[in-house]
Protein backbone atom coordinates (compact mmCIF):
# COMPACT_ATOMS: atom_id res chain seq x y z
CA UNK A 1 0.00 0.00 0.00
CA UNK A 2 1.39 3.37 -1.04
CA UNK A 3 0.27 6.32 1.09
CA UNK A 4 0.45 9.86 -0.31
CA UNK A 5 -0.20 12.96 1.81
CA UNK A 6 -1.99 15.12 -0.75
CA UNK A 7 -2.17 18.28 1.37
CA UNK A 8 1.42 18.39 2.62
CA UNK A 9 2.24 21.48 0.55
CA UNK A 10 -1.06 23.36 0.92
CA UNK A 11 -0.41 26.84 2.31
CA UNK A 12 -3.74 27.36 4.08
CA UNK A 13 -4.56 25.59 7.33
CA UNK A 14 -5.79 22.11 6.51
CA UNK A 15 -5.80 18.57 7.79
CA UNK A 16 -3.64 15.97 6.15
CA UNK A 17 -5.47 14.02 3.45
CA UNK A 18 -4.05 10.59 2.69
CA UNK A 19 -4.50 8.73 -0.57
CA UNK A 20 -4.14 4.99 -0.15
CA UNK A 21 -3.13 3.92 -3.64
CA UNK A 22 -4.34 0.35 -3.98
CA UNK A 23 -6.50 -1.55 -6.49
CA UNK A 24 -9.44 0.33 -4.92
CA UNK A 25 -8.01 3.75 -3.98
CA UNK A 26 -9.17 5.25 -0.69
CA UNK A 27 -8.89 8.81 0.62
CA UNK A 28 -8.68 9.31 4.38
CA UNK A 29 -9.99 12.84 5.03
CA UNK A 30 -10.08 15.48 2.30
CA UNK A 31 -8.82 18.72 3.81
CA UNK A 32 -9.98 22.19 2.77
CA UNK A 33 -8.44 22.78 -0.66
CA UNK A 34 -10.55 21.87 -3.71
CA UNK A 35 -7.27 21.52 -5.63
CA UNK A 36 -6.99 18.11 -4.01
CA UNK A 37 -8.93 16.76 -7.01
CA UNK A 38 -5.95 17.48 -9.28
CA UNK A 39 -3.55 15.96 -6.78
CA UNK A 40 -5.63 12.78 -6.65
CA UNK A 41 -5.49 12.44 -10.44
CA UNK A 42 -1.70 12.69 -10.35
CA UNK A 43 -1.72 9.26 -8.69
CA UNK A 44 -4.92 7.43 -9.64
CA UNK A 45 -7.71 7.64 -12.21
CA UNK A 46 -10.56 6.73 -9.87
CA UNK A 47 -11.42 6.87 -6.18
CA UNK A 48 -13.32 4.04 -4.57
CA UNK A 49 -14.04 5.50 -1.13
CA UNK A 50 -13.54 8.41 1.23
CA UNK A 51 -13.23 7.72 4.95
CA UNK A 52 -13.72 10.62 7.34
CA UNK A 53 -11.95 10.55 10.71
CA UNK A 54 -14.22 13.32 12.02
CA UNK A 55 -16.26 16.16 10.64
CA UNK A 56 -14.30 19.24 11.68
CA UNK A 57 -14.10 21.70 8.79
CA UNK A 58 -10.34 21.30 8.24
CA UNK A 59 -10.94 17.61 7.50
CA UNK A 60 -14.00 17.79 5.22
CA UNK A 61 -14.32 21.23 3.59
CA UNK A 62 -13.26 19.90 0.15
CA UNK A 63 -15.55 16.87 0.35
CA UNK A 64 -18.07 18.12 -2.23
CA UNK A 65 -15.31 18.76 -4.78
CA UNK A 66 -13.93 15.25 -4.33
CA UNK A 67 -17.34 13.59 -4.51
CA UNK A 68 -18.40 15.56 -7.57
CA UNK A 69 -15.20 14.57 -9.38
CA UNK A 70 -15.04 10.87 -8.46
CA UNK A 71 -18.38 9.77 -6.93
CA UNK A 72 -16.80 7.50 -4.27
CA UNK A 73 -18.62 6.00 -1.33
CA UNK A 74 -18.34 8.03 1.89
CA UNK A 75 -17.81 6.34 5.25
CA UNK A 76 -18.09 8.21 8.55
CA UNK A 77 -19.19 7.62 12.11
CA UNK A 78 -21.73 10.43 12.33
CA UNK A 79 -24.49 11.33 9.85
CA UNK A 80 -23.59 13.67 7.00
CA UNK A 81 -25.62 14.73 3.97
CA UNK A 82 -23.24 12.88 1.66
CA UNK A 83 -22.37 9.89 3.84
CA UNK A 84 -23.24 6.64 2.09
CA UNK A 85 -22.37 4.24 4.91
CA UNK A 86 -21.94 4.45 8.66
CA UNK A 87 -18.66 3.17 10.07
CA UNK A 88 -18.84 2.14 13.70
CA UNK A 89 -16.48 1.08 16.44
CA UNK A 90 -14.72 -2.17 15.60
CA UNK A 91 -16.11 -2.36 12.07
CA UNK A 92 -13.79 -3.29 9.21
CA UNK A 93 -14.02 -1.75 5.75
CA UNK A 94 -12.60 -4.00 3.03
CA UNK A 95 -11.72 -2.42 -0.31
CA UNK A 96 -9.62 -4.09 -2.98
CA UNK A 97 -7.87 -6.35 -0.48
CA UNK A 98 -7.21 -3.52 1.95
CA UNK A 99 -8.78 -3.85 5.39
CA UNK A 100 -9.35 -0.71 7.47
CA UNK A 101 -10.62 -1.29 11.00
CA UNK A 102 -12.31 1.68 12.66
CA UNK A 103 -12.15 2.51 16.36
CA UNK A 104 -14.49 5.13 17.80
CA UNK A 105 -12.22 7.48 19.72
CA UNK A 106 -14.14 10.51 21.02
CA UNK A 107 -12.64 13.38 22.98
CA UNK A 108 -11.30 15.75 20.35
CA UNK A 109 -14.60 15.24 18.51
CA UNK A 110 -17.62 13.16 19.46
CA UNK A 111 -17.58 11.37 16.09
CA UNK A 112 -13.83 10.75 15.92
CA UNK A 113 -12.51 7.54 14.37
CA UNK A 114 -9.01 6.16 14.01
CA UNK A 115 -8.28 3.57 11.34
CA UNK A 116 -5.96 0.60 11.60
CA UNK A 117 -4.41 -1.70 9.05
CA UNK A 118 -1.97 -4.47 9.83
CA UNK A 119 0.96 -2.06 9.45
CA UNK A 120 -0.48 1.47 9.78
CA UNK A 121 -2.46 3.75 12.06
CA UNK A 122 -4.44 6.65 10.60
CA UNK A 123 -4.83 8.54 13.84
CA UNK A 124 -6.78 11.64 12.80
CA UNK A 125 -6.49 14.21 15.60
CA UNK A 126 -6.47 11.71 18.46
CA UNK A 127 -2.68 11.34 18.48
CA UNK A 128 -0.12 13.21 16.40
CA UNK A 129 3.66 13.13 16.28
CA UNK A 130 4.47 16.86 16.27
CA UNK A 131 2.11 19.82 16.40
CA UNK A 132 3.86 22.77 18.02
CA UNK A 133 2.93 21.63 21.52
CA UNK A 134 5.08 18.48 21.61
CA UNK A 135 7.54 17.14 19.07
CA UNK A 136 7.49 13.39 19.65
CA UNK A 137 3.99 12.38 20.72
CA UNK A 138 1.07 14.75 21.16
CA UNK A 139 -2.72 14.63 21.35
CA UNK A 140 -5.73 16.45 19.92
CA UNK A 141 -6.83 19.65 21.57
CA UNK A 142 -9.73 19.46 24.00
CA UNK A 143 -10.25 23.10 24.97
CA UNK A 144 -13.07 23.90 22.53
CA UNK A 145 -16.83 23.42 23.07
CA UNK A 146 -17.88 19.80 22.74
CA UNK A 147 -14.39 18.47 23.46
CA UNK A 148 -13.50 16.35 26.49
CA UNK A 149 -9.99 15.55 27.76
CA UNK A 150 -11.13 12.61 29.92
CA UNK A 151 -12.86 11.04 26.91
CA UNK A 152 -9.74 11.58 24.81
CA UNK A 153 -7.58 9.88 27.44
CA UNK A 154 -9.95 6.91 27.49
CA UNK A 155 -9.85 6.79 23.69
CA UNK A 156 -6.05 6.69 23.59
CA UNK A 157 -6.12 3.90 26.16
CA UNK A 158 -8.66 2.05 23.99
CA UNK A 159 -6.40 2.48 20.96
CA UNK A 160 -3.45 1.00 22.84
CA UNK A 161 -5.44 -2.17 23.57
CA UNK A 162 -6.01 -2.61 19.83
CA UNK A 163 -2.60 -1.54 18.53
CA UNK A 164 -0.69 -4.46 17.06
CA UNK A 165 3.12 -4.64 17.30
CA UNK A 166 3.10 -4.89 13.49
CA UNK A 167 1.96 -1.24 13.21
CA UNK A 168 5.11 0.72 12.36
CA UNK A 169 3.62 3.72 10.53
CA UNK A 170 1.37 6.50 11.80
CA UNK A 171 -0.44 8.97 9.56
CA UNK A 172 -1.93 11.74 11.75
CA UNK A 173 -4.40 14.47 10.89
CA UNK A 174 -1.75 17.17 11.35
CA UNK A 175 2.02 17.34 11.40
CA UNK A 176 4.47 14.74 10.17
CA UNK A 177 3.89 11.07 9.52
CA UNK A 178 6.21 8.46 10.99
CA UNK A 179 7.08 5.31 9.08
CA UNK A 180 10.17 3.86 10.72
CA UNK A 181 9.66 3.64 14.46
CA UNK A 182 7.50 1.90 17.04
CA UNK A 183 4.15 3.67 16.94
CA UNK A 184 3.21 2.46 20.42
CA UNK A 185 6.05 4.55 21.90
CA UNK A 186 4.61 7.71 20.37
CA UNK A 187 1.06 6.86 21.47
CA UNK A 188 2.25 6.07 25.02
CA UNK A 189 3.99 9.45 25.16
CA UNK A 190 0.86 11.22 23.99
CA UNK A 191 -1.20 9.42 26.62
CA UNK A 192 1.19 10.38 29.41
CA UNK A 193 1.01 14.03 28.37
CA UNK A 194 -2.78 14.02 27.97
CA UNK A 195 -3.22 12.47 31.41
CA UNK A 196 -1.57 15.45 33.07
CA UNK A 197 -4.78 17.39 32.32
CA UNK A 198 -2.72 20.52 31.75
CA UNK A 199 -3.47 23.01 28.94
CA UNK A 200 -1.96 21.71 25.72
CA UNK A 201 -1.04 25.21 24.61
CA UNK A 202 0.07 27.46 27.53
Amino acid sequence: MQVHNLTADVEQFTANAYLLATDAPVLVDVGVDAGIVDRITEHVDALEAVVITHQHRDHIAALDAVLDAFDPSVHAYAPHDRRTAALGDGETLTLGGLELTALHTPGHAADHLVLLTEQALFSGDLVVYNDGAFDDGSFGRTDQPGQDRAALVASIEHLLTQLSPTVTAMYPGHGDSITDMEVRTVVDRALTRAKRFEPKYP
